[in-house]
């Protein structure tokens, strides 16, 4: 989530066109059923234990990142992006207090906080490295779609020192000063295609995780969540 999340405002300001504040506000749906749906989903934990939804909170999020990916460039964001950052939250929802509660009831309570720490170093460290190899894969995607239609293309010299100038900003890149209005148009729309189609393959990617992290929790999180004690005679919470 973390990795995929750092490339979509990205996609949303320089190839769709939205404000920063815009490409903010797109986002809010998820935030706010992840915070909203949180309490509901420690409840399911309780009551049918932790593996149900990180089974069924991580397929659920699967499905938002394959819609994220089939979102076309065209048209509103009620119809292109919303579904998928709308499914992306409510599996995100459903995922975060059960994946807290495991993580915290398989310790002791005087290591909670231990416990606590691990999550969180864990949780942003993965997101760092998911950024890093992403960010890997989005590059070398975005070449092989680019250098295909420039091969279509013939460039003046002129122009071409200009794509490998601009190249480097992905779908940051500028051609407005161009003399010729009509190529910088096409190497602006041969930038955005590139972008999105490098966007489309991290979406499918972390729809892919997405789907094995579910199956991981399947075959790695026991089900019940029961009381045991702890090393000073109180209890603690620990999966059965």
């Amino acid at each position: 989530m973390g990795g995929a999340l750092f490339f979509v405002p990205f996609d949303l300001i320089q190839v769709r066109g939205y404000s920063p504040a815009g490409a903010g506000a797109a986002l809010l749906p998820f935030v706010l059923l992840v915070s909203a749906m949180s309490r509901w989903a420690g409840g399911l934990t309780v009551r049918f234990g932790a593996r149900s939804p990180l089974v069924a909170g991580p397929l659920v999020a699967a499905v938002g990142f394959a819609l994220l990916a089939a979102a076309s460039k065209g048209g509103t964001y009620w119809a292109t992006f919303f579904p998928g950052i709308f499914v992306l939250g409510m599996g995100m929802g459903i995922t975060v207090a059960p994946l807290t509660a495991v993580v915290m009831g398989s310790v002791d309570a005087n290591r909670s906080g231990v416990a606590s720490g691990i999550n969180n170093a864990v949780s942003r460290a993965g997101a760092l490295l998911a950024v890093a190899a992403f960010g890997v894969v989005l590059l070398a995607r975005f070449d092989d779609v680019l250098d295909a239609r420039l091969a279509a293309m013939s460039l003046p010299e002129s122009a071409a020192v200009a794509v490998d100038s601009e190249r480097a900003k992905l779908g940051g890149a500028d051609f407005s000063g161009f003399a010729d209005a009509d190529l910088g148009h096409a190497l602006r729309a041969a930038f955005d295609e590139a972008y999105v189609a490098g966007f489309r393959t991290l979406m499918i990617a972390s729809a892919a995780l997405a789907a094995l992290g579910a199956l991981s929790a399947l075959v790695l999180v026991e089900g019940a969540i029961t009381p045991k004690p702890n090393s000073r005679g109180a209890s603690s919470t620990d999966r059965s």
